[in-house]
């Protein structure tokens, strides 16, 4: 197998790989019109999976990790001395769980768990989180969500509060704010504690300036980086789900998201994670690409990570 100008595909090329102006899903290759030929390899995305250990030196005053980012399943975790927070749960108690374990934390030492919207893939285990005697963590969702929850037997430890407001839980300040999408009362939030400040903010349509406000002098910023609308239009889904995808209430495509790097990123932040890749409308190398790109013509020197489906982030300590 060969791929462009003749040279030999690489081992690795039947993985989810590119090279040479072609990418590869699935044993397939494909070429994109935005990706340029070049004779070289391309630079590693990911930086390689970090573990938190107390052997690595120095004490992390704040620490960020993506569990998880995807269609199949978000979560994340943000800490401090004191508090320890997991955002989203859209994953089984066991795969959270583990991952957490992964990274030195566990759910037994969560004291929030703070929702975004009711979508499965944000939500899927949070009712036997919910009923877990172990699990101490109270449940942080807007009053308007809460309801649409399935919490099947039993009361949840349920702290609701309107999409708007501030949360203190711990020594952790939670600034929740209004985003637009298709769910009942959506939010994102902004961290901040000990002077750091991580900004999430995944599924939503657009970006308005009201969330543009939120999202400035953040350290760290989760920015949705969704769909690649030249994959999207010819990619498998129905014509009405593609419509909803692109629409005001979707995902960011990642046209939109380079245009809010390019115009509208803080240079506050030092690290910028980009994830909910779509795995059928999407590919890493090119969120790279547009990323790096809006990245450059800014001049920041902003560290770009993107996040995954299957393995957590790196812990980002402050």
């Amino acid at each position: 197998m060969e791929i462009s100008r003749g040279f030999p595909a690489p081992p690795w090329a039947d993985a989810d790989t590119i090279w040479a102006g072609v990418f590869s899903r699935q044993g397939q290759l494909f070429a994109h019109p935005k990706l340029s030929v070049s004779e070289h390899f391309p630079r590693i995305l990911f930086s390689p999976i970090s573990v938190y250990s107390e052997e690595s030196g120095g004490t992390a005053i704040v620490k960020f990790c993506v569990l998880a980012s995807g269609s199949s399943g978000n979560a994340a975790l943000v800490a401090t001395g004191k508090t320890r927070l997991l955002v989203d749960a859209g994953l089984s108690m066991r795969e959270l769980a583990r991952r957490l374990a992964s990274i030195g934390e566990s759910l037994e030492s969560l004291d929030g768990i703070v929702i975004t919207h009711e979508h499965s893939d944000h939500v899927s285990g949070l009712p036997v989180l919910a009923r877990n005697k172990k699990i101490g963590a109270t449940i942080y969702m807007t009053r308007l969500t809460a309801p649409a929850i399935d919490w099947g037997e039993g009361q949840p430890r349920l702290e609701p509060f309107q999409a708007g407001a501030t949360l203190q839980i711990g020594d952790i300040a939670v600034q929740s704010f209004g985003i637009p999408h298709d769910a009942i009362d959506p939010v994102g939030f902004a961290f901040e504690t000990q002077g750091v400040r991580i900004g999430v903010v995944t599924d939503l349509g657009y970006i308005p300036e009201s969330i543009k406000f939120h999202l400035r002098r953040t350290d760290l910023l989760l920015l949705e980086a969704n769909h690649d609308l030249d994959m999207l239009k010819v990619g498998p889904y129905p014509w009405s789900v593609k419509q909803r995808v692109m629409s005001r209430v979707g995902h960011l495509s990642n046209h939109v998201m380079a245009e809010f790097l390019a115009h509208d990123l803080d240079s506050s932040t030092h690290n910028l994670v980009l994830g909910h890749l779509s795995e059928q409308n999407n590919h890493p190398a090119i969120v790279n690409m547009f990323a790096t790109q809006a990245l450059e013509r800014r001049g920041l020197a902003t560290r770009l990570n993107i996040a995954t489906q299957h393995t957590p982030t790196e812990v980002f300590c402050f």
